[in-house]
């Protein structure tokens, strides 16, 4: 299989894709590349010289306890412990899923007998591709997250998490003024991207740009990142329908029971049921594709019993 034979057009891979991110920020040869996009958001004192990446799949203390799957999980030579997370889609409880995540690296680090409860640090970075929260009054690309009291004081500076909103970052090239927002336009562009940008042309992107090229790939890679790219067009292609659904749904139900009150509640519910049918729909596909549970889980939001419903039905 060669590029061409692809149903993309572009000349590298698009890091929204779980196979594009990976291969960006989750191999060990690359891993300089998520070590300088890292230190980017942390403050000096925990900067990475090395890192090793470790399973990033953790189970829980029980049997049945829900375990999580994280999309790169790693750890500095200090010990300081790292999720990193593509997020496509907003959904149910976002914040909480976030909170959940890291109490696997918090756990972990109990130690048998005595111990002092001594943790390190642990971080969460999650490079959303929605706006997690749209009523809220500053619009920054960038939130860190940290535990306060009643007065602003950081209560604790050894659990972060770092919120990177990618649809509010909207700097061109002749506007960024940081590596970091190098980073950002990057990543964002990147699929689109025939030539290399002079601001990019930097040895950290340069190194990029050779790993993100498709024509470096072999033929099993290049029919994983098929695959990888069929689940993020679907899943942005039911998003959209769902979206359209509920606007149709919302004017039908204002002119009945008047503009303005008819749209906002038939745009909720338009959004709410067809969100939920086209979740059923690509969840349907990607079981069919040999999918496991837990990615459809990951990426359609549905939950596990929702998805066992689904099994039964095939049965």
């Amino acid at each position: 299989m060669t590029v061409s034979d692809l149903s993309v057009t572009a000349k590298y891979i698009n890091p929204y894709t779980d196979f594009g991110f990976k291969t960006l920020f989750g191999e060990e040869a690359n891993k300089e590349l998520l070590v300088d996009f890292l230190n980017q958001l942390l403050p000096q004192k925990h900067h990475i010289v090395n890192l090793t990446f470790k399973n990033p799949e953790k189970l829980g203390a029980l049997k049945n306890d829900r375990k999580a799957i994280f999309d790169i999980y790693c750890e500095n030579k200090k010990g300081g412990k790292f999720i990193v997370e593509m997020q496509k889609a907003k959904i149910k409880y976002f914040k909480d899923r976030s909170v959940f995540y890291t109490t696997f690296p918090i756990k972990e680090q109990a130690e048998k007998g005595e111990w002092n409860f001594h943790l390190k640090p642990v971080y969460c970075v999650a490079i959303l591709d929605f706006t997690f929260d749209e009523k809220r009054k500053y619009k920054n690309f960038l939130s860190k997250v940290q535990l306060k009291d009643q007065y602003c004081r950081v209560f604790y500076d050894k659990l972060t998490y770092i919120f990177i909103e990618m649809p509010l970052f909207k700097k061109k090239e002749n506007e960024l003024n940081t590596h970091f927002e190098k980073w950002l336009y990057f990543l964002k562009n990147l699929e689109n991207f025939e030539t290399i940008p002079q601001i990019l042309q930097e040895p950290i992107f340069m190194k990029g740009f050779e790993v993100a090229e498709l024509a470096n790939f072999d033929e099993g890679q290049l029919t994983e990142y098929e695959e990888s790219l069929k689940v993020y067009r679907d899943f942005n292609c039911a998003l959209d329908h769902s979206i359209e659904e509920g606007w149709k749904k919302g004017r039908r139900e204002g002119k009945k029971e008047g503009l303005k009150e008819g749209l906002k509640e038939g745009l909720k519910e338009g959004l709410k049921k067809g969100k939920l049918e086209e979740k059923i729909e690509t969840a349907e596909r990607m079981l069919t594709d040999g999918f496991t549970v837990d990615q459809v889980i990951k990426y359609t939001g549905l939950t596990q019993m929702e998805i066992s419903d689904l099994l039964k039905k095939e049965v």
